[in-house]
């Protein structure tokens, strides 16, 4: 058993494939996609309909850009698909400079279709955080899938598994930072972790074009209206 095997098992975490055979999909990953309820957050809204995101989630999808960046030059396309409507989606698609951000998108694949259409990407080239039923359709044609699991549904738990939908089922659950969790393998199996935590922690040329290349990002926020894809101005 590897290091990271173990480590991330002993953290809760469950592989569903060899590890090596994880590392293999990724050579291929050239966009990291995440829903937004659930993933990034414990699924709860406020009368507003408002939720939050941790900054340790989001540092993990830095550094996880950065990973990528060290290892091809250039920076991974970052999207957020959901099936509502999210104005912390919307601050942090905003603030970390993501490249998409797509809402009330019931049926995940049309925004997919459209994201392969406009980079000549296909599936197996996206790598996909997600945690609840909307998600199945996507995960089932993604290369490399994460699955964030809840007690709370120990039969789509199971299900999940049973149909070969996660390649690694993290050890947090919603709400436990498990976007952190999921960057973190990412970087362990981009084979490059302590040299991206040196170059961020030294802040050094390295990091400094790399941050330059994302502040020059400019997310584009896509909405589905009256069964269309729209591009919409909130932010």
């Amino acid at each position: 058993m590897s290091h990271i095997t173990q480590l991330f098992t002993m953290a809760g975490g469950q592989f569903n494939i060899p590890e090596a055979d994880i590392i293999e999909k990724l050579k291929h990953v050239k966009a990291f996609v995440f829903d937004w309820d659930g993933v990034f957050t414990n699924a709860g809204k406020d009368h507003n309909l408002d939720s939050k995101f941790s900054e340790a989630d989001s540092m993990g999808t830095n550094l996880l850009r950065f990973s990528y960046y060290l290892n091809y030059k250039q920076i991974p396309i970052t999207a957020i698909i959901s099936g509502e409507k999210n104005t912390a989606a919307f601050t942090f698609v905003d603030r970390e400079r993501f490249h998409y951000s797509y809402s009330k998108f019931a049926n995940k694949l049309e925004a997919v279709k459209q994201l392969c259409s406009v980079h000549n990407l296909q599936p197996n080239q996206i790598c996909f955080v997600f945690d609840d039923v909307l998600d199945l359709s996507l995960a089932e044609i993604s290369g490399v899938r994460i699955f964030i699991p809840r007690k709370a549904n120990p039969l789509f738990n199971e299900y999940v598994i049973k149909h070969q939908l996660a390649d690694y089922i993290t050890g947090a659950t919603s709400g436990e930072h498990a976007v952190r969790e999921a960057c973190e393998l990412l970087i362990g199996l981009n084979g490059n972790f302590n040299e991206v935590i040196t170059e961020r922690k030294n802040f050094t040329e390295g990091y400094t074009a790399y941050l330059a290349l994302r502040r020059a990002t400019d997310p584009v926020y896509y909405t589905m209206l009256d069964g269309a894809i729209v591009e919409s101005k909130q932010q």
